[in-house]
C-alpha cells in the first residue's frame, strides 16, 4: 500500500514521459502513441514514489476530474478545462428490480461539461497535454461525441481544431461540432477509414490528434470515471460495472483506475467485474470474447449506434483481457433492443441517453437474463452521451402526441381513454 502524503502545489504543467505497455521501453514526453521498438501502445510513465493525496484532501478540492490530478499524466497544475467531470451517480431502484440485483446506479456522463459526453474527460487531459507540449493545433477522428468535445475544448483554449468524421454522421453531432467553429471535414467512409487518415495527418503536420499521437495522455482521463464512482459510493467499490465499447479503451481504463485506488489504499476490496456491451451490427470485441479467439476480426459497421461503431478497435484485445481478468463478460444487442434501452432508462430514471447508453442498458438486461449477475450485486451502468445528440434513433419509436382543441372536454376524453 502506498503511503499518502500532503501535496505541494506547483504551477508549471509538464507531461510525463512515456513507457511501452508491451516491451517497457521508455521515451521522453512527446506527441507519440506507438513504441518505436515494438509498435506497442505508449502509456504515461508514472513515478511510483510520487506523493498522492488522502481522501480528505481529494474531497476538499473543486468538483471536477482534476481532484484526482496526481493520477493523471502531468506534473504541476492544469490550465485548461478545469470544470470537466464529477458527474452525478444516480441510484436506479426500478432498474435494480428489472435486473434482479441488490442496487443499480447510473454514472451519468450525459451531462459532462461542456459537450455532454464522457469524451469531455479524455479531451480535458489531451488539450492540457497539447498545451504543455507546445502544440497550437489539435484534432481527432470521431464518430461524433469526440468531435463535439475536441471542438468545444479547443474553442475555450484558443487552439485551432481539425475535426474528421464519417460523412453520414447524425445531424445533431455535426451541428454540435460545427457550432464551435473548427475546421470540420466529413470523410466518405467508416470511422476506421477516418482514423487511418488521421494517423497519416499526425505524421505530416505538427498537430495533436488526440486519439492518435496524444492517445497515451488522452486515455488516462477515462480513469476518472472509476475514481468518481469509488468516491461517490463512499470510498467503496460496486461489484459490477457495465460500459459500452467502441475502441475498448474505457474498459481498460476503468480497470486501471479501480486498481490504482485499491493499490493506494483509498478503497478496499477487489476490482469490480467489468462487462462490455456493443451493438450487434458492430461487435468485434464481443465476438472476440465470446469466441475465445486470440485476435480481433475487424467488421464493417452496420448499426444506428454510430458513436461506438468502430470495426477495428485499437484497444479491443486489452478490453477483452480486462473483462476476463475481472470475471466479467461481453454482450451484444440489436438496434431494436438498444432503442428500448434508451426508452427504459428515460422512463425509470429521467435520463435521456444516446444510442451508446441504450446499448449499455440493453446489454445489462441481456447479461441479467444470461445469469451474469447475482441478487446481491451492486451494479453501475456507464451512460456516456446525451440523447439529444441522436434523436433520430428514437423519433420513430415514440407514440404520436394527440392534437386537441383548447377544451376541457377533449382533455377529459383523453383521460378516460388512458384510464386516469
Amino acid at each position: 500500500m502506498t503511503t499518502l502524503t500532503p501535496i505541494r502545489e506547483s504551477r508549471t504543467l509538464r507531461v510525463l514521459p512515456l513507457r511501452c505497455r508491451l516491451c517497457g521501453h521508455t521515451s521522453p514526453a512527446q506527441p507519440a502513441a506507438i513504441c518505436g521498438q515494438c509498435l506497442g501502445p505508449l502509456d504515461p510513465d508514472y513515478d511510483p514514489a510520487r506523493p498522492r493525496p488522502d481522501r480528505g484532501t481529494i474531497a476538499s478540492r473543486a468538483p471536477s476530474l482534476w481532484r484526482y490530478r496526481e493520477w493523471l499524466p502531468f506534473e504541476g497544475d492544469p490550465q485548461l478545462s478545469l470544470d470537466t467531470g464529477f458527474t452525478p451517480l444516480v441510484e436506479a431502484p426500478a432498474l435494480a428490480r428489472r435486473l434482479e440485483v441488490g442496487r443499480v446506479w447510473i454514472k451519468n456522463d450525459s451531462v459532462c461539461h461542456p459537450s455532454l459526453s464522457f469524451k469531455d474527460r479524455v479531451v480535458a487531459t489531451a488539450v492540457n497535454a497539447a498545451q504543455a507540449l507546445g502544440l497550437d493545433t489539435v484534432g481527432c477522428a470521431s464518430t461524433g461525441n469526440l468531435a463535439n468535445a475536441v471542438a468545444a475544448h479547443a474553442a475555450r483554449a484558443g487552439l485551432v481544431a481539425w475535426i474528421f468524421v464519417p460523412h453520414d454522421l447524425e445531424i445533431g453531432k455535426i451541428i454540435g461540432t460545427a457550432i464551435y467553429g473548427p475546421r470540420l471535414v466529413r470523410v466518405r467512409g467508416t470511422y476506421d477509414d477516418v482514423n487511418r487518415l488521421c494517423a497519416q495527418l499526425a505524421d505530416r503536420y505538427s498537430w495533436g490528434i488526440v486519439n492518435v499521437n496524444l492517445r497515451g495522455y488522452y486515455g488516462e482521463g477515462s480513469k476518472t470515471f472509476a475514481f468518481e464512482i469509488a468516491e461517490q459510493l463512499g470510498w467503496r467499490l460496486p461489484t459490477a460495472v457495465v460500459a459500452p465499447m467502441a475502441g475498448g479503451s474505457l474498459l481498460t481504463k476503468l480497470e486501471k483506475g479501480f486498481k490504482e485506488f485499491i493499490a493506494d489504499g483509498l478503497v478496499s476490496g477487489k476490482c469490480p467485474r467489468l462487462y462490455g456491451t456493443q451493438a450487434e451490427g458492430c461487435a468485434p470485441i464481443v465476438n472476440l470474447v465470446q469466441s475465445g479467439a486470440e485476435e480481433i476480426t475487424p467488421v464493417v459497421p452496420n448499426t444506428i449506434a454510430r458513436s461506438i461503431a468502430i470495426g477495428n478497435p485499437a484497444d479491443g484485445l486489452f478490453a477483452a483481457r480486462a473483462m476476463k481478468e475481472t470475471g466479467g463478460w461481453a454482450e451484444a444487442v440489436s438496434d431494436a433492443e438498444l432503442i428500448a434501452g434508451i426508452r427504459l432508462l428515460a422512463e425509470t430514471t429521467g435520463i435521456f441517453t444516446e444510442t451508446a447508453g441504450g446499448v449499455t442498458v440493453a446489454g445489462a438486461l441481456a447479461l441479467a437474463r444470461a445469469g451474469r449477475f447475482t441478487p446481491d450485486d451492486e451494479v453501475v451502468l456507464c451512460i456516456t452521451g446525451n440523447g439529444l445528440k441522436t434523436v433520430e434513433a428514437v423519433s420513430g419509436a415514440l407514440p404520436e402526441a394527440p392534437v386537441i382543441a383548447p377544451k376541457v372536454k377533449e382533455v377529459a376524453a383523453l383521460v378516460e381513454k388512458s384510464g386516469g
